[in-house]
């Protein structure tokens, strides 16, 4: 076993005794030990963009709370998401193995099978091995079951097959059906004479729809999102049955908030690894009334200020409890943003001066910087000094480096243990990371960017962003060129050589075969 030592947490009993299973993995410590490991909880938003937090230079909208982490922790300027889109950065964080690894880790339908291996190692089944109660509230989208769930029984596999002591959450996203809550495995509030279906091919006979009837609906559809409608909304995918256990739209927030506070309270006592998935700003973009208007720039601005209440809320149950000067935070979004990701909701109109990018070219689905570079922050109270480190890290890297932090064996194939990076004791990051954006991948390396060539569009219409799509090779110097405005690649050949060189070396030379994107 490791013995580990940093003067930040010398408070804590480092040295373990512990007795091995035949398979080699620690049984769980003794509760003496275990009640002197902190607490850790992921606060994981949901196409947050790196300039849609004031910490990060945001002027036009006011996150207090989200600022709150950053400039009490260690804010990361060069913190990545793992992918551009939602499923495979979830994927790489649970896991630490890059998500182009797994052919199926894409934006999954409502109804894919499991993505996660049981069998694989994930953070909860490492901190299990620790001590560590584990839950998660909020936003999953890494399949359930083997592809073909009976919504009506136990769902499973699922959260609590790959590491998950208790799991409150959606299947997918809240633009897809089924729209349910789903806990430990089964379907919150279902009565039993109202079975759901749910089908992403056909609808069922007698079920009304966005395209075909615009006029029960409350918020429009741009592109995709119209098919089943419920609460007035259209969503991706058909689905019929579970009236009782449809979820109320404005009221997620606060339902994923009292069950995350309730989660708190129960652990409370010893130590607890908590998965909070925030659904905000996702869409369909639907803040509670208390939030309507406050931004000025329409649902958008709404739910990012709705989803900084909630973390204002979570950290008062912190500190009520007296949890947190031993609770370890990490606070990051999955991508980068979007403002029309399917819905007419004035993410534009309203939009002002407001740039939820920042500095940065691209968004959500992009290999340009706004797609993986996200807010990145670690808090620990009492713990962690307030600093702005410029290390290069990746969510991807979180579950060796915590491994390290709790003296586990444990570590995910592609994480790199940046523990003293992420508690802000060192400005040492990672030398290279491969980003990924719907199956298209590139390099960052030091200061430099290469993307390779890859066909299709360059921009996608329908959420005009700018996708890293190019016929030659783009390379870019960030320290200069932030925005990556001038490509370099033919001013440096050798430093593309090299860049591609490092790039095959850990991607393949099977790059190039990738798969078009397909907005739903």
């Amino acid at each position: 076993m490791k013995t580990i030592l940093y003067p930040l947490i010398a408070l804590f009993v480092i040295t373990y005794s512990c007795k091995k299973h035949p398979s080699g993995e620690d049984e769980q410590v003794s509760e003496q030990t275990a009640v002197q490991r902190p607490n850790i909880i992921f606060i994981y938003a949901d196409d947050l963009g790196y300039g849609d937090v004031s910490a990060y230079g945001a002027t036009e909208i006011h996150t207090p709370n989200m600022d709150k982490l950053a400039n009490g922790g260690v804010l990361f300027t060069n913190g990545y998401a793992s992918s551009a889109t939602c499923t495979p950065s979830r994927y790489a964080l649970l896991t630490g193995t890059y998500p182009w690894r797994n052919k199926d880790a894409k934006i999954l339908p409502g109804t894919a099978p499991l993505l996660i291996d049981t069998a694989q190692t994930t953070i909860p089944k490492m901190l299990k091995t620790k001590g560590y109660h584990t839950g998660i509230v909020g936003k999953w989208h890494l399949g359930l079951g083997s592809g073909n769930v009976d919504w009506n029984a136990r769902i499973a596999p699922g959260p609590n097959e790959v590491g998950f002591d208790y799991s409150y959450i959606m299947a997918a996203t809240q633009d897809r059906v089924p729209t349910v809550y789903i806990k430990n495995g089964k379907v919150d509030h279902l009565d039993p004479n109202d079975p759901i279906a749910v089908d992403y091919q056909n609808n069922f006979e007698g079920q009304p729809t966005g395209k075909d009837n615009p006029e029960l609906l409350k918020m429009k559809w741009h592109h995709g999102h119209n098919n089943s409608i419920v609460n007035g909304i259209p969503r991706i995918g058909f689905m019929k049955g579970g009236a009782s256990a449809k979820w109320v739209d404005e009221d997620m927030a606060d339902t994923f908030l009292k069950e995350a506070q309730d989660y708190i309270k129960r652990q409370k006592d010893h130590p607890f690894f908590l998965y909070y998935a925030m659904q905000q700003p996702h869409v369909p973009r639907t803040p509670h009334e208390r939030f309507v208007g406050t931004s000025g720039m329409g649902p958008r601005g709404d739910v990012i200020i709705e989803a900084d209440w909630c973390i204002g809320e979570l950290l008062k149950t912190l500190e009520e409890e007296q949890l947190l000067e031993n609770t370890l935070i990490v606070f990051s979004s999955d991508n980068g943003p979007v403002l029309n990701d399917g819905y007419y909701d004035d993410a534009v109109e309203k939009l002002g001066n407001h740039t939820p990018a920042g500095v940065l070219r691209g968004g959500k689905y992009s290999l340009f910087e706004a797609g993986t570079r996200v807010p990145f922050a670690v808090y620990w109270k009492g713990t962690i000094e307030p600093k702005t480190s410029d290390a290069l890290v990746c969510q991807v890297d979180l579950m060796t480096s915590l491994a390290t932090l709790v003296n586990s064996d444990l570590e995910g194939p592609d994480s790199k243990d940046l523990l003293k990076a992420f508690l802000g004791k060192s400005d040492t990051g990672r030398e290279a990371l491969v980003i990924e954006a719907t199956s298209r991948t590139a390099l960052r390396m030091g200061n430099w960017v290469m993307i390779p060539p890859y066909q299709g569009p360059a921009k996608i219409a329908e959420v005009n962003i700018e996708i890293g799509n190019a016929k030659t090779f783009q390379l870019y110097n960030l320290n200069d060129d932030l925005s990556q405005r001038v490509n370099l690649a033919d001013r440096h050949p050798e430093k593309l050589a090299d860049m591609l060189k490092t790039f095959e070396t850990i991607r393949g030379k099977g790059y190039s075969n990738t798969k078009m994107l397909e907005l739903k």
